[in-house]
């Protein structure tokens, strides 16, 4: 059995670590096991073992022929994986020059979801995790910006849908209510 491939994203901050990793506890106990890829460790992963980069930030000075054979190639290997895997990445990249696709043609194709899961809550709970977070180090943004990356992001998937025919389930990640969004996303898991 092939098993799932189940993309999951959210803009920064959304929490989305949290509901993957306590959804995957539950799933768990119940005997259904998944395998947590993150996708750019992977990436890296792949550019590390050709001898390409020593850490993740050299991969974004590859050429970017290369960082495309990189990519395609990391999701070869990601689809051929047997078993229920989640790929943790991003559906866009805010970038100055605009939006970038987190999951380009190539990847996707290589992939094959079976659906794309969006964890997203209100913008003003973002910035203040955001701005209560001191271990890590995020651009300064409001909530109107944050806002428009989730619609992006919104958009991004919906493309994605169209190009590979999988579903698309939006996730709640809300302050006080983390057990219900929890509980949605291993409904979409299960």
């Amino acid at each position: 059995m092939a098993g799932k491939k189940i993309i999951i994203t959210g803009v920064p901050g959304v929490g989305k670590t949290t509901v993957i990793n306590q959804a995957m506890e539950i799933l768990t106990t119940e005997g259904i096991s998944y395998q947590n890829i993150n996708f750019g460790s992977f990436m890296f992963e792949v550019a590390q073992s050709e001898g390409l980069a020593e850490d993740r930030d050299q991969m974004r000075r590859l050429d970017r022929t290369v960082q495309k054979r990189l990519q395609k190639l990391a999701a070869e290997k990601v689809a051929a994986i047997d078993g229920n895997v989640i790929i943790d990445t991003h559906a866009s990249v805010k970038t100055p020059a605009g939006y970038l696709a987190g999951l380009p043609e190539w990847v996707l194709t290589a992939l094959m979801p079976d659906t794309i899961v969006l964890v997203e809550t209100d913008d003003d709970q973002i910035l203040l995790r955001r701005l209560s977070d001191a271990s890590r180090v995020r651009d300064m943004e409001g909530a109107g910006s944050i806002r428009e990356h989730q619609q992006m992001n919104r958009s991004f998937a919906t493309a994605y849908a169209m190009l590979t025919g999988c579903t698309v389930a939006i996730v709640t990640n809300a302050d006080h209510l983390l057990e219900q969004g929890v509980k949605d996303l291993v409904a979409v898991l299960k």
